[in-house]
């Protein structure tokens, strides 16, 4: 199992090196728009590349039209195990063992009935099992957030997702000597971590500063 560190700088400002991600959308040459006076409209999303058998996987891409007109989408190389929504962009489902594999160049395409975009080709990739972890550690605070000494420090809460500032699992910490904890169980895909302190009466801090790191 590969094992990525990440480092939480002290007050839980999280750092590590950043992945160079595409921003997934397409070269605006891409654009079909035979009217003069029609926006062709926008949609943008970083859809996860990497789920494991039987969990599930969603996808919304976000879009827009200048002109206010009504969107439609289609898919192109859509996987057997998962749906599509054409009013919504919507693609989700959930793998069972037997969809194990990879499903190569996914498009999805938005429409305002004249013009068209599209984001740029997706592949994902369904595991058996996970690939990879992600080492965290930090140095305690030692401060609250007006300068007075942190006296009653209880624990932490890691957040992370796929998705940046969407986190959709979260590990608390009910230790404050705590200093190291190792998240398993990680698919190949690209995540984004942040963190938050505790105190004694269960008060949570504002989150530390995101940090991206991918799994390979």
């Amino acid at each position: 199992m590969r094992n990525v560190p990440l480092v939480l700088l002290t007050a839980l400002a999280l750092s590590g090196c950043l992945d160079s991600g595409d921003s997934g959308f397409v070269d605006g040459n891409s654009a079909v728009d035979n009217s003069t006076s029609n926006n062709a409209p926008s949609i943008g999303g970083n859809p996860s590349t990497a789920i494991m058998v039987d969990d599930k996987y969603e996808f919304i891409p976000s879009a827009s039209d200048d002109d206010g007109d009504s969107l439609t989408f289609q898919i192109s190389n859509r996987p057997s195990w998962a749906e599509f929504d054409r009013m919504t962009g919507r693609l989700s489902g959930q793998p069972t063992l037997g969809d194990v594999g990879t499903y190569e160049n996914i498009v999805i395409t938005v429409s305002d009935g004249i013009a068209s975009r599209s984001l740029k080709a997706f592949t994902i990739t369904v595991s058996q099992s996970a690939l990879g972890s992600v080492t965290l550690s930090w140095t305690a605070p030692t401060e609250n957030s007006d300068g007075s000494p942190l006296m009653d420090l209880a624990g932490y809460k890691i957040y992370y997702g796929r998705s940046s500032g969407d986190y959709d699992h979260e590990i608390r910490l009910e230790s404050p000597g705590i200093t190291t904890y190792v998240v398993e169980q990680l698919v190949a895909d690209t995540y984004y971590f942040a963190a938050t302190a505790l105190n004694s009466e269960g008060v949570e801090s504002l989150f530390s500063e995101e940090a991206i790191r991918a799994v390979n």
